[in-house]
């Protein structure tokens, strides 16, 4: 598996991750975007110096599996949010979101002075929460009810990783 900078190349991947119905559920996105956005989207990411998008490539045929992204810059607290979405079943299982993760924590916080990096999951999603706490992240807090998708409430869980636990965590 690669990490690479989000750009044009990867629109189709994108295109496809932000139309499955999966991934829709289990981002709790509720909107799609016309290809055209999801162009200049891509476009545009390395533009901004206050996030890091990057796209998960498979490494058999370095094909589009999802992206990573660190947002939401905090740069007084030295903290910014962590999300990750793969392309639904033929990326699922198989290690490309646990490799994504470590490969961005361990960039961030071996390059950046960055102290906390934290995301949420949503309650029904355990296999996405099996993996944050294999990786070292810590549950902190619960958002109730902060999904409605289709007539049913999810509770969001709060999870960060703290510089410190991770350089420990390397050890």
């Amino acid at each position: 598996m690669t990490l690479r900078p989000v750009g044009p190349e990867h629109v189709d991947g994108l295109w496809e991750l932000v139309n499955d119905p999966d991934v829709a559920r289990l981002t709790g996105s509720h909107g799609m975007f016309a290809y055209q956005a999801a162009e200049l989207w891509y476009g545009s990411r390395g533009e901004h110096d206050d996030r890091l998008d990057l796209a998960i490539c498979a490494a058999e045929d370095d094909s589009y599996v999802g992206e990573v992204v660190l947002n939401d810059l905090d740069t007084a607290n030295l903290s910014c949010n962590l999300r990750i979405a793969l392309v639904g079943p033929r990326a699922f299982g198989r290690g490309y979101g646990t490799e994504a993760i470590r490969l961005v924590l361990d960039h961030a916080f071996a390059t950046t002075d960055l102290h906390r990096i934290e995301l949420e999951v949503f309650d029904f999603n355990d296999r996405a929460a099996h993996v944050y706490r294999k990786v070292g992240f810590v549950q902190e807090g619960v958002r109730r009810d902060a999904l409605l998708w289709k007539g049913e409430r999810h509770d969001s869980i709060i999870m960060s990783m703290l510089a410190p636990d991770w350089r420990v965590k390397k050890i």
